[in-house]
């Protein structure tokens, strides 16, 4: 993918995720499986504490290195509506795609080092977090996603 495909298909999630997961809100959860709002509350901590983190100490660090991280649910979504769970993954996903819109060439480029994925530059971020993303989409709508 381009650099605007990246970043085009990385913004572009939130509208996917909520297609899919608003068909899927009614559907039954296997035991042990998270439901569709809780898959996004994952989202909401995924952005903040692995995208959202990584791009601000690419642009603070010299090559900084990231350990492996797993977050769980984003706190303070008990109970809330799908809708206002979704609209709060949109809005921290949209920050994200402006801190990456507004990378110049030099910021591009610049790369931390992953425990396990080794150097990742913008790019390989950018396409960690959409297999991510794809990952989840599927998990939400399996019926419904096409790899």
């Amino acid at each position: 993918m381009t650099r605007n495909e990246l970043v085009e298909t990385f913004a572009g999630f939130p509208d996917r995720l909520s297609v899919a997961t608003l068909a899927a809100a009614d559907r039954p959860v296997a035991a042990g499986e998270w439901s569709p709002a809780e898959i996004v509350r994952h989202l909401i901590a995924v952005e903040a504490e692995v995208w959202q983190t990584r791009l601000a100490r690419l642009a603070a660090e010299d090559r900084p290195h990231w350990p492996w991280t797993e977050p769980g649910l984003a706190p303070g979504f008990d109970g809330a509506p799908l809708d206002d769970v979704l609209a709060a993954f949109a809005t921290a996903r949209s920050a994200t795609a402006a801190t990456v819109q507004s990378l110049d060439d030099v910021g591009w480029a610049r790369s931390g080092t992953h425990d396990t994925y080794g150097v990742l530059d913008v790019a390989a971020l950018l396409r960690l977090a959409i297999d991510h993303d794809r990952e989840h989409l599927a998990s939400v709508t399996p019926d419904l996603y096409d790899r």
